[in-house]
């Protein structure tokens, strides 16, 4: 008898804002609250203008690749990263099946994607949010006063975040905190 796992594919939230308001470094915050949480964030950056080296030039990945290797995986006990040329913008849909066994995924960026979105607003960069009437604004990460009808969480209020996050997607930890890897 051949039994088929269901693939299950976790939600995606993009945080999203304009350029200096912070969405970085609240990434940053989240991740560790969550994955303390026993959660498995994956995450995605969208570079728009595809100007980034994944691994330090002159080393080997970077010289395959430059060398005119089409995809690169750079693969160690702990980590895997893969440079791969494409022909086109890649949408979060297609991203997704990177993600295989993720919790949630996050991303930076992608803010004209009809994902769940958390928008940083500070109103001494941007007078206005971007995603003030965005159907799929879930939350602001703001410090300023707003009633755009979600939750506005401060900008220091990680663990607030973090809360609204789990129970709005019913997210449990798929890996136990104090689990341990097996000996390979």
């Amino acid at each position: 008898m051949k039994i088929l796992s269901e693939k299950i594919t976790p939600p995606v939230v993009s945080v999203v804002g304009n350029s200096g308001t912070g969405k970085t470094t609240f990434l940053e915050k989240i991740i560790r609250e969550m994955t303390h949480r026993g959660l498995k964030i994956g995450t995605i950056k969208h570079d728009i203008h595809g100007r980034f080296e994944m691994d330090k030039p002159g080393k080997d990945s970077w010289r395959h690749k430059h060398a005119g290797a089409s995809t690169t995986v750079i693969s160690s006990p702990n980590r895997i990263g893969v440079v791969m040329d494409v022909e086109y913008d890649h949408s979060l849909d297609e991203l997704v099946s990177f993600f295989n066994g993720m919790d949630i995924i996050l991303t930076e960026g992608y803010k004209q994607d009809r994902k769940p979105k958390l928008e940083i607003f500070r109103p001494e960069i941007t007078p206005e949010p971007l995603c003030k009437n965005d159907e799929n604004l879930l939350a602001f990460i703001s410090d300023a006063p707003m009633d755009f009808g979600v939750p506005v969480f401060s900008a220091e209020d990680i663990k607030g975040a973090a809360d609204f996050l789990v129970a709005h997607f019913n997210l449990i930890p798929s890996v136990r905190k104090d689990h341990k890897k097996a000996a390979t």
